[in-house]
């Protein structure tokens, strides 16, 4: 069946999406729970309805909406986010989103009604900048946290995840773990530069690096800039940059797929003439070996130890979040590569350094990616751009990969 996307509604929509919370710069701002948060979901959610889609709230604030197919029986999802970093480009997450409406709106206009049902989904705080961990809303979807315990999380900003959910209109009232799917496939800018460097269209993604978030903090002694000699300091501000010093060091030393990232730090007094007597930092690790993540843990743990110990300060270690590597379905890969070529495209075969949704619905159905090029790797950031070839090239993988999945005889 010679199906396509509508190219030109896809990007004005995200466009449209985009100027929500708009930073003036090309970028957007929605921090999950938000207000700006609560109109980008707002404005999707009437999307979903004007398609006349069964538009459902789970009770950590997912939102999926179903188009019914011709037999009963467990849907076919795709789906992504609409929250974003504070930096955030159009393209991270809303593409996955707004393409599987698009898919949805395709199959519809041509009176194509699936043999299984078909539905798109937005999970809630994917991104984790507000509430850790990321990937919060399919995580809870996928019984990996309870909604009891997601809803006690505190925010940066000191507010309540279950009070948030509340107040923006998003506390809804379908259970958690949600509903097994029969597959779900997610499509997804790669925010990398493998793509892009090799001028290839489509990945098929094979699986998620492990993530390991941690916080440290340091507490030292505030003092004077000029009086005290540095042997007499507990400077807590060095420490915490020794950690990030050491976090590189380990890049080098672990080789191959591991990196480590340094991206929050805040020092107290914060002042110029003072010797910082508090420090608090992030610590990301990851990589697509499991014991090798395991490994950089061990030895970031015993370096922030030395740190501590050399600098004569106290320290303390909280875990923000810990996933193991996922793998995707072999079958679904193969799809997404099968389809890509079949419609003319490259492709290539590549893990997701970043984390996604899809990697939490893998623990319940088949699931798997499809990745589209970002120019020059940049993503989190307002430049952020996918060739809008490129984005009508993943959606319209997406719908046939979403359609073949609808109507197989074959139950995962």
């Amino acid at each position: 069946m010679d199906l396509r996307i509508d190219a030109a509604r896809l990007l004005s929509r995200l466009e449209e999406l985009g100027r929500v919370g708009a930073t003036g710069d090309g970028g957007c701002a929605r921090l999950a729970l938000t207000d700006e948060d609560r109109q980008g979901r707002d404005l999707v959610v009437t999307w979903m309805r004007d398609l006349g889609l069964d538009v459902q709230v789970d009770a950590i604030g997912n939102v999926v909406a179903l188009l019914e197919g011709r037999e009963p029986g467990p849907p076919v999802l795709c789906g992504s986010h609409v929250d974003t970093v504070a930096t955030g480009g159009i393209y991270d997450g809303n593409l996955g989103v707004l393409s599987g409406l698009e898919v949805l709106e395709t199959l519809t206009s041509a009176g194509v009604v699936p043999r299984r049902s078909m539905a798109v989904a937005f999970f809630t705080d994917e991104e984790g900048s507000r509430f850790a961990p990321d990937m919060l809303g399919s995580l809870v979807y996928a019984g990996g946290m309870t909604v009891e315990d997601a809803y006690d999380l505190v925010a940066i900003d000191g507010a309540r995840l279950g009070d948030e959910l509340a107040r923006i209109g998003y506390l809804g009232s379908l259970p958690c773990p949600g509903l097994v799917p029969h597959a779900y496939v997610e499509l997804h800018i790669e925010q990398g530069p493998v793509l892009d460097a090799h001028h290839e269209v489509i990945g098929a993604v094979t699986g998620v690096q492990g993530i390991s978030w941690q916080e440290v903090r340091f507490e030292g002694q505030f003092n004077h800039a000029g009086t005290t000699p540095m042997d007499y300091r507990h400077d807590a501000g060095f420490a915490a940059a020794s950690v990030a010093v050491a976090a590189r060091a380990l890049t080098r030393d672990l080789g191959g797929h591991q990196v480590a990232t340094v991206g929050k730090l805040d020092l107290r007094p914060d002042l110029v003439n003072v010797v910082a007597g508090r420090s608090a930092l992030t610590v990301d690790l990851r990589n697509t070996d499991g014991a090798v993540l395991v490994e950089a843990e061990r030895a970031m743990a015993a370096e922030i130890e030395r740190i501590a110990s050399d600098e004569g300060v106290r320290v303390e270690r909280r875990q923000l979040a810990r996933f193991d590597p996922v793998q995707f379905d072999d079958r679904i890969v193969d799809l997404v590569e099968k389809t890509a070529r079949e419609h003319g495209h490259s492709v290539r075969r590549l893990p997701s350094g970043a984390g996604h949704d899809a990697q939490m619905l893998a623990r319940l159905c088949p699931s798997g990616m499809v990745f589209v090029p970002s120019v020059g790797g940049v993503s989190h950031n307002p430049a952020e751009f996918t060739d809008p070839v490129h984005v009508e090239a993943g959606a319209n993988v997406l719908l046939h990969v979403l359609h073949r999945l609808a109507e197989e005889d074959i139950v995962p």
